[in-house]
């Protein structure tokens, strides 16, 4: 994994695109914003010919995030085919990122790339344990 501010430059510039970011599912999109992201389009069980007519409608650039896991990379393939047949370029460089630079493979899990993440503070603020008494 990349140091943390090639993380950090990977999160500002995701969520400062202008363009549309498509992602699988609603916690998908829950990460997204939790970064800042502002345009999202979820597929969430829309039929993959609705979801490319809608995306081309708005935008003639995306991010397709879906899953890096093989059902994710199968829907890839078809919204990019899709995408790309109704003029829609197709940014992959954050993808790319993901895949090649990270050990995620879940979109939801972005937010375990960012270090200012409430989480990630959690076991900081955490009282110290208890000891117990025995007996």
């Amino acid at each position: 994994m990349h140091e943390p501010e090639e993380q950090t430059d990977f999160m500002n510039a995701l969520s400062a695109t202008d363009k549309i970011v498509v992602v699988e599912g609603r916690k998908d999109r829950k990460a997204l914003e939790g970064i800042g992201v502002k345009k999202i389009f979820c597929i969430d069980k829309k039929p993959l010919y609705k979801v490319a007519e809608e995306v081309a409608e708005k935008c003639k650039e995306a991010i397709l995030l879906t899953d890096l896991d093989r059902e994710g990379r199968k829907l890839y393939g078809k919204l990019k085919e899709m995408l790309s047949n109704l003029g829609v370029e197709i940014d992959n460089k954050f993808r790319e990122y993901l895949f090649r630079e990270t050990k995620i493979r879940q979109i939801e899990g972005l937010c375990r790339l960012n270090p200012c993440n409430p989480r990630h503070a959690v076991a900081a603020e955490s009282p110290a344990p208890m000891k117990l008494k025995k007996g």
